[in-house]
């Protein structure tokens, strides 16, 4: 590892911004930098080793902050939610039961090993996509938007959980154990600020930190997200279960938007682009392009994943379009892949098909939360908007 090769990667990152930037076409900025992590790693040149301790360990900080992004989007304290988090259940619980199904079929069509990874894949959501979307749409008022920003943001609680115990089921036991502890952390350090919350001497002391730009929100941030980092490695859970704790307490707490905008400049800015570039290095496309049934199992997956929302929605009584909107997916089939890709229980080649997937999904997800607001313009055009 050496600054010429960190400069590299960074330079790579803004691949993502680049892409997103042309045109009137929606492109996440993690397309740009998956596709040229693929023509520098594995699937390209070979000039970047994911392998390499360093670089491994700076994804992995980058990995931990995208899990933090991701709980802090959890809409936590959005007006609106909480009636609206029944049928959210109702909608994941559904999508859930016929992930496990849809899960087997990709698998056994597919030719590929452990089912239940792809059932977590295909249940998954993300709310770290979603709620911009829907922010940017200005739905985050309407009723169906909320159905559906519940739905996703459970399915992210239920499938980070189960993301560790399906990956080394032998070590069920003790991932569960640390999911427990840094769990008992998170609502003890939950606890803490609300008791603080409101004090004098924090007021002021945040007021100077803001004054004097100190960012302690970010520090204090930093420091628990990374003991509780430590603490998954050591109890042999995952640093995505510490990122998303930390990122839902602070949504919890309703962080200030300042920490918001700081965790998305040293995040966004930096390490996020990294790991994702690193992801890419790791996958194998060639694998893809070459083996039949990994193509069959990235379709498979895109398909299925719109099957499974689409029936959650009918079967909890949504319209379609909250189903489209619901298939949205991203940190979780990241997650999965950089953690199979160690555990070696995922191929370089159905990692590949797992991203191709979850790619498809944002662009699904995007029309689905179109079509909300068209619905909801035409529901305020006629005064009917909930």
């Amino acid at each position: 590892m050496s600054f010429g090769v960190l400069t590299v990667i960074v330079a790579a990152g803004l691949a993502g911004p680049l892409l997103g930037a042309g045109g009137r076409l929606l492109v996440p900025v993690v397309v740009g930098e998956l596709l040229v992590g693929l023509v520098l790693g594995h699937s390209g040149f070979g000039w970047l080793h994911p392998g390499q301790p360093t670089l491994a360990f700076l994804a992995d900080i980058g990995f931990a902050m995208l899990m933090l992004a991701a709980g802090m989007h959890v809409p936590l304290r959005q007006p609106g939610l909480l009636p609206r988090i029944g049928r959210g259940a109702l909608a994941m619980g559904v999508t859930a039961v016929l992930a496990i199904a849809a899960g087997w079929a990709a698998a056994r069509a597919a030719h590929v090993p452990h089912p239940a990874i792809y059932a977590v894949v295909l249940g998954s959501g993300s709310a770290a996509v979603l709620v911009p979307c829907l922010d940017e749409f200005g739905l985050l008022s309407d009723g169906t938007a909320l159905t559906v920003a519940a739905q996703v943001a459970l399915a992210d609680v239920v499938s980070i959980v189960a993301v560790p115990l399906v990956l080394r089921p032998s070590g069920a036991w003790e991932a569960l154990g640390g999911i427990a502890l840094v769990s008992a952390c998170a609502l003890g350090i939950l606890l803490v600020l609300r008791l603080l919350h409101g004090r004098r001497w924090v007021q002021r002391l945040r007021a100077r930190s803001k004054q004097r730009e100190w960012a302690l929100d970010l520090r204090l941030s930093l420091v628990v997200l990374f003991a509780l980092c430590w603490i998954t490695v050591r109890t042999g859970a995952s640093i995505l279960i510490a990122g998303f704790a930390v990122g839902l307490v602070v949504a919890a707490v309703g962080g200030p938007k300042r920490l918001s905008r700081q965790v998305t400049g040293i995040g966004q800015g930096f390490f996020v682009p990294l790991f994702f570039v690193v992801l890419g290095a790791r996958i194998d496309v060639r694998a893809l392009v070459h083996e039949r049934s990994l193509v069959e199992l990235a379709v498979l997956l895109t398909v299925l994943d719109v099957a499974i929302h689409l029936g959650g929605a009918l079967l909890s009584g949504q319209p379609l379009a909250a189903g489209l909107a619901a298939t949205v997916q991203l940190g979780v089939p990241a997650a999965v892949v950089s953690l199979g890709l160690q555990e070696r229980v995922v191929s370089a080649g159905a990692g590949a098909a797992i991203m191709v997937a979850a790619l498809a999904s944002i662009a699904v997800s995007t029309s689905g939360v179109a079509l909300i607001a068209r619905r909801h313009a035409a529901a305020v055009g006629s005064g009917e908007a909930v």
